[in-house]
C-alpha cells in the first residue's frame, strides 16, 4: 500500500486547463493567441481531458450561434481556408410544436429561439476541429488523463495545479502489477472546465464558498439519438422544437430535431431534474416519444446510428456562483451560462473561457509573483454578452414552478419574452434543489411504459452499447455510496427504484435477494456509466458521489 503513498512526477507549467469542451479549448486557444502575439512562445498551456479521445465524452443538441467562434478564429467557415470546420449545416428553417398524444400544433417560438444565421453541428466533431487548432497554436493537449485531484499551496490554500488519478487499482483498492501513480500539473493559474456539475468544481465551490450570494444550480437531462433517415425524408437545416407530451404537466421539458449533413438526424429530450414523480424514466419517455407521429414519419425506414446523455445547467442568471477563486477560476458549462430559453450553450462557454484567458494571460504578464487572483474575469464577464442574455432571460424557467404548472410557465415566458424582457425588479427563485422536489412511491401514480419495438424505440442496454462505453471492471466502483446495503433500505421503501429509471444508461440495479433484509439488493453496475453526472444530482439522500475513473475510460461517442 505505500505505492499508493509514492511521490509523484510533476510539470510545472503556466496554466492547466481541466476539461477539453468548447470552454476548455477555447480559452487554451485565446491563451495561445495572446502568447504568440506576445513573442512568448514558450507559454505553456496544457490542457487535460479525461475522455480517451477528444470530444468522446461530449453530447449536445446542437445548434450553435457562431459569435463566440467567429471572434476567436474569424475563419473558421470561410472556403479560403484550408483547414476550415466542414461539419456545419446552416439553419433553413425553424418549427415550434405542442404535442398532445397523436397531434402537434403550431405555437409561436420566443425570439430567443429563432435560428436565422446559425448552424447545425455535432459537438463532438467540432471539438475534435478545436482541439486540432488548439495545437498547431501550441496548446500541449493530454486526451486520456482524467484530473481527480486538486493541489493546494500549503498554508495559503490557493489553488496550484491538478493531479490525475493512479492507474492500477483494483476493485479492493491495492496495487496491480501494472498500477502507475498519478501526475501533478502546477500552475499558477488552473481554469476548470469540466462540463455541467464537475466533481472537481463541486470541492471547489465547498471549499471557496462560491455559492455564498447565488441561488443552488437546478438541472435537466439531455438525451440524444443521431439517425440516418430516408433521403425523402430530409429537409436539410429544418429545426424543429416541443413542448407538451410526453411529459407531464409538472415536469419541464422539451424535444429537439434537427435535420443536418446528409440524411441524418439529430433528436432528443431534455427532463428537468426537479421533476416529482419518482416512476418517471426520462429515457422511458424518451423512447416513447419517437412513435408519436411528428416524428415516427421522419424515423420510418431509418436507423439509429448514436446515442449519448448528459445533465445540463437549468439555473440560469440567478445560480452562476463567484467564479474566481486563489489561483484560478470556473469556466463553461461548469460555472452554469447555458441560456435555457435559447437552447444553446456552447457560444456563452466558449466566450466565458476567452474572456477567463485574456484575464489570465494579464495577470501572468504582471511582474507579481504572489497568487493570482482573476478579479478582471469577474468583471469582464459581468459587462459582457453572456450576463446581458442570461439576465434578460432569467424569469422564464422559474415560472414553470408556477401553480399553473406548464400552461403558466408557457404564459409568462412568452410576455418575458416578447414584452418585459427582462426588466423588471423581480427575480424569481428556484423553490428547491432538485432532488428535493421527488415525492414518495404513496404520493403519486405509477407510470407504466411501453415495450421498446426495437424500430423506432429500444431498450437501454442496446442505445447503451451504441454509446462504445467501457470501463474495466476491475478497479474501485467511481460511483461512490458509503453503504449499498444502508441505501437500499432507505430509499427502496420510499421511491421503489428511483436510481434505475433515472439513469439512463442502466448502471443502477435493485435485484432480488432473499438474504437482504428488503428481499433486494441495490447493485452498481459502473462499467454502463456514461458519464452524465445524473445520479450525483437526483439521488434523493444525495449519497452518490460521482468521481472520475481512469482516465481514458467511458463513452466513446460518434457524432454526438
Amino acid at each position: 500500500m505505500a505505492l499508493l503513498q509514492g511521490e509523484r512526477e510533476s510539470d510545472d507549467v503556466d496554466v492547466v486547463i481541466v476539461g477539453g469542451g468548447p470552454s476548455g479549448l477555447s480559452a487554451a486557444i485565446r491563451l495561445k493567441q495572446m502568447a504568440n502575439e506576445a513573442g512568448n512562445e514558450d507559454f505553456r498551456v496544457v490542457l487535460l481531458e479525461k475522455a480517451g479521445d477528444m470530444g468522446a465524452h461530449i453530447v449536445s443538441g446542437a445548434v450553435i450561434e457562431p459569435s463566440a467562434l467567429n471572434e476567436l478564429i474569424p475563419d473558421w467557415n470561410s472556403p479560403e481556408n484550408p483547414s476550415r470546420f466542414e461539419g456545419v449545416t446552416a439553419v433553413t428553417s425553424d418549427r415550434m410544436r405542442f404535442l398532445t398524444k397523436k397531434s402537434a400544433f403550431t405555437i409561436p417560438g420566443p425570439p430567443q429561439m429563432k435560428n436565422h444565421g446559425n448552424y447545425i453541428i455535432s459537438l463532438n466533431e467540432m471539438v475534435k476541429w478545436l482541439a486540432e487548432r488548439a495545437e498547431e497554436l501550441g496548446v500541449e493537449i493530454y486526451p486520456g488523463f482524467a484530473a481527480s485531484e486538486i493541489l493546494y499551496e500549503p498554508g495559503i490554500g490557493a489553488v496550484k495545479g491538478v493531479a490525475t488519478n493512479d492507474l492500477g487499482i483494483g476493485r479492493d483498492g491495492k496495487p496491480k502489477p501494472s498500477f502507475e501513480r498519478g501526475m501533478e500539473f502546477r500552475a499558477r493559474v488552473t481554469l476548470f472546465a469540466e462540463g455541467c456539475h464537475g466533481s472537481l468544481t463541486k470541492q471547489l465551490i465547498k471549499k471557496f464558498d462560491l455559492r455564498q450570494h447565488s441561488q443552488p444550480q437546478t438541472y435537466g437531462l439531455g438525451l440524444k439519438e443521431v439517425w440516418e433517415i430516408k433521403p425523402e425524408n430530409f429537409v436539410k437545416g429544418q429545426v424543429s422544437h416541443t413542448l407538451g407530451w410526453p411529459l407531464p404537466a409538472d415536469t419541464y421539458g422539451g424535444s429537439w430535431m434537427y435535420h443536418f449533413g446528409e440524411n441524418k438526424v439529430s433528436l432528443g429530450l431534455v427532463v428537468g431534474l426537479d421533476y416529482p414523480n419518482p416512476y418517471l424514466s426520462p429515457y422511458s419517455e424518451f423512447q416513447r416519444m419517437k412513435h408519436h407521429p411528428f416524428f415516427a414519419k421522419v424515423l420510418e425506414g431509418g436507423k439509429c446510428i448514436s446515442y449519448g446523455a448528459r445533465a445540463l445547467n437549468e439555473g440560469g442568471f440567478q445560480s452562476i456562483p463567484k467564479v474566481a477563486f486563489p489561483g484560478g477560476a470556473l469556466i463553461g458549462d461548469t460555472a452554469g451560462f447555458l441560456n435555457v430559453p435559447k437552447i444553446k450553450g456552447i457560444h456563452t462557454s466558449m466566450k466565458s473561457g476567452m474572456l477567463a484567458a485574456e484575464s489570465t494571460f494579464k495577470a501572468l504578464s504582471d511582474k507579481d509573483r504572489g497568487t493570482v487572483m482573476l478579479y478582471n474575469y469577474e468583471e469582464s464577464l459581468k459587462e459582457s454578452s453572456i450576463w446581458k442574455e442570461l439576465k434578460e432571460v432569467r424569469n422564464m424557467r422559474p415560472s414553470f414552478h408556477s401553480p399553473l404548472k406548464l400552461f403558466g410557465g408557457i404564459l409568462y415566458s412568452g410576455l418575458e419574452a416578447y414584452v418585459l424582457k427582462g426588466r423588471v425588479p423581480w427575480t424569481f427563485k428556484h423553490p428547491q434543489r432538485d432532488h428535493e422536489a421527488t415525492k414518495t412511491v404513496d404520493e403519486v401514480k405509477k407510470i407504466e411504459y411501453p415495450k421498446p419495438d426495437g424500430v423506432l424505440s429500444f431498450d437501454i442496454l442496446t442505445n447503451v452499447s451504441r454509446t462504445g462505453t467501457n470501463h474495466e471492471e476491475d478497479q474501485p466502483v467511481h460511483l461512490r455510496v458509503p453503504d449499498w446495503d444502508k441505501h437500499a433500505e432507505k430509499e427502496w421503501p420510499r421511491f421503489k427504484g428511483l436510481e434505475n429509471r433515472f439513469c439512463p444508461a442502466g448502471v443502477y440495479e435493485y435485484v432480488e435477494d432473499t438474504t437482504k433484509p428488503l428481499g433486494m439488493r441495490f447493485q452498481i453496475n459502473a462499467q454502463n456509466c456514461i458519464h452524465c453526472k445524473t445520479c450525483d444530482i437526483k439521488a434523493p439522500s444525495q449519497d452518490i458521489n460521482w468521481t472520475t475513473p481512469q482516465g481514458g475510460e467511458g463513452p466513446k461517442y460518434f457524432m454526438t
